[in-house]
């Protein structure tokens, strides 16, 4: 039997049993994502919001090698997400900062936990990376949302 991958003219056998409930499913893309972190930034209170009226979300597939290095990580699955700009608590009308704020969401490690865990929907985990990561934008460290996520449980 041939694979329809070394012959584009050949179609694939169709799937069945439980694998055909997954036939027509692919994963979001790019654009799917941004449309989920859409929603969940407009379901965040007005007065957060307004905060972040410059920071951008932008989604990839994952973190480029300089931000993975920076963060000392050989792995590209282990980032799921960056802020990346100037805290609130630093920002100075002294010392404008040029351009916007942004906030990345790295596709393919949040597809991957999302698999992994089983315990939360795409929606969930999106929004969680997305909040963690304005998080930051409030200039809370990793440390501080921990302690602020173990205190809510």
């Amino acid at each position: 039997m041939s694979d329809a991958a070394d012959n584009p003219d050949e179609t694939a056998p169709p799937l069945t049993g439980s694998a055909a409930h997954f036939a027509p499913a692919a994963a979001p893309s790019g654009e799917d994502f941004l449309a989920i972190a859409a929603d969940a930034f407009a379901g965040l209170p007005q007065e957060f919001r307004a905060l972040c009226a410059n920071v951008v979300i932008q989604v990839t597939d994952f973190a480029d090698e300089s931000t993975l290095a920076h963060f000392k990580m050989e792995n590209p699955y282990e980032l799921t997400g960056l802020y990346h700009g100037v805290d609130l608590t630093q920002k100075s009308i002294a010392d404008p900062h040029d351009g916007p704020d942004y906030v990345f969401l790295y596709r393919l490690p949040i597809l991957l936990e999302w698999c992994e865990r089983g315990d939360v929907t795409l929606r969930e985990l999106i929004a969680h990376v997305l909040v963690h990561e304005i998080g930051h934008h409030f200039g809370l460290s990793d440390d501080d949302m921990h302690a602020i996520e173990d205190a809510a449980d």
